[in-house]
């Protein structure tokens, strides 16, 4: 009955992590639609860096800030295939991770079946991450050549028209390939919900539903939002004192 007990806790552990992933994330999409986030405010952003852009002859800072996020994307990309080797030589050896499970405090005892099985869901959550990542990448290449498209100022056969919807393409390639990098973030995050798996599936899934809440409050409350969010209400900037400037 013992048996029969711990498989359903994981089982309700493992279905409680599906729904704190996949509910969160349908749940920030719909809610990014009419709210301001993170994600929505930095689109608007977006748009305006594409807008001045095709205001400039001189593109070289705007390939370079499109080649740090790609870079960005890459070293999470490489250190996830890192992960993914770790957790695959555990794999390996889990005979002698079980033992060494079985020393520390807190622990709950599991056969060498189960723990071979929480590896490789957490092996298949860092995969998603991997494949998240590489398409972000991508992604930004896309964004790369569109910046190289962008038409000239001087160029007369282009209307304003073109521009307009030219840059708002730019934009959205830009926020679709930060949408991905924000994928495989949370796949960081819910990853390490993941490990307190090994010690007890309750902890698992308080973990989980924590992973939730601090990924709320970052997107949709977090203190930079509010820096970020532009109100008209707000008070003017203090002039600055033209003795101090020089």
């Amino acid at each position: 009955m013992s048996f029969i007990q711990n498989n359903l806790i994981n089982l309700l552990a493992v279905c409680w992590f599906a729904v704190c992933w996949g509910g969160y994330t349908r749940y920030a999409t719909w809610k990014g639609r009419d709210t301001a986030c993170l994600a929505s405010v930095l689109h608007l952003y977006r748009e305006d860096w594409m807008r001045r852009m095709l205001l400039r002859d001189n593109r070289i800072a705007d390939a370079s800030v499109i080649g740090n996020l790609e870079r960005n994307a890459s070293f999470f990309a490489s250190s996830t295939l890192i992960i993914l080797a770790g957790i695959l030589t555990v794999l390996g050896a889990s005979d002698r991770a079980l033992s060494l499970l079985a020393d520390l405090p807190m622990v709950q005892q599991a056969s060498q079946g189960m723990s071979e099985v929480k590896l490789l869901c957490l092996a298949t959550v860092f995969v998603y991450a991997f494949f998240t990542f590489s398409w972000c990448m991508r992604q930004y290449n896309f964004a790369a050549v569109l910046v190289g498209s962008a038409p000239m100022v001087g160029e007369r056969q282009v209307s304003e028209q073109e521009r307009k919807g030219f840059a708002l393409r730019a934009a959205r390639v830009i926020s679709l390939a930060a949408n991905q990098f924000n994928f495989g973030l949370r796949s960081y995050y819910f990853g390490m919900a993941m490990l307190s798996w090994f010690i007890s599936p309750w902890l698992f899934m308080l973990m989980s539903t924590g992973v939730v809440l601090v990924l709320y409050r970052r997107e949709f409350h977090s203190d930079v939002l509010d820096v970020m969010v532009y109100t008209p209400t707000e008070a003017p900037l203090p002039e600055v004192n033209k003795e101090l400037v020089g």
